[in-house]
């Protein structure tokens, strides 16, 4: 029946008993799987990571600045990351930057909940804040 059609014959379920065939025109069959899969593509939306670098000795003006910022990026629905980078000395002093990285969840807490708590890696403190479900 296939070859009278000038369609080919495909085993749709090889385990059933018997097994299933269907007549169909292959290549037509795999173009049109193909666009379903990029459409599936285009209409995920790619979450970004951005990210604003602090110092503990980093002035109250360019911090809220720097959450400003991240107020935008956390409205388009990216998430933010804060990293905290420590030289030379200033690593003796992590509850300096503790407390920036509270006073921005705390500014941020009505747009982000933290997502990731803040942690030491290497010489710099991480926190990441996700944008609140609306």
């Amino acid at each position: 029946m296939a070859e009278e059609a000038g369609l080919d014959l495909v085993e749709v379920a090889p385990n059933a008993e018997p097994p299933v065939t269907r007549v169909m025109d292959f290549g037509k069959f795999i173009y049109q799987q193909a666009k379903k899969e990029r459409e599936a593509r285009k209409s995920q939306k790619q979450v970004e990571i951005k990210e604003i670098r602090l110092r503990p000795k980093t002035t109250e003006h360019h911090k809220m600045f720097k959450v400003k910022n991240a107020r935008g990026w956390l409205a388009d629905g990216n998430k933010v990351r804060v990293r905290i980078r420590f030289r030379g000395r200033e690593i003796t002093y992590p509850e300096v930057a503790m407390e920036q990285l509270r006073e921005i969840a705390d500014e941020l807490s009505d747009v982000a909940a933290v997502e990731q708590a803040p942690q030491m890696d290497g010489r710099t403190l991480l926190m990441v804040l996700a944008p609140k479900k609306t």
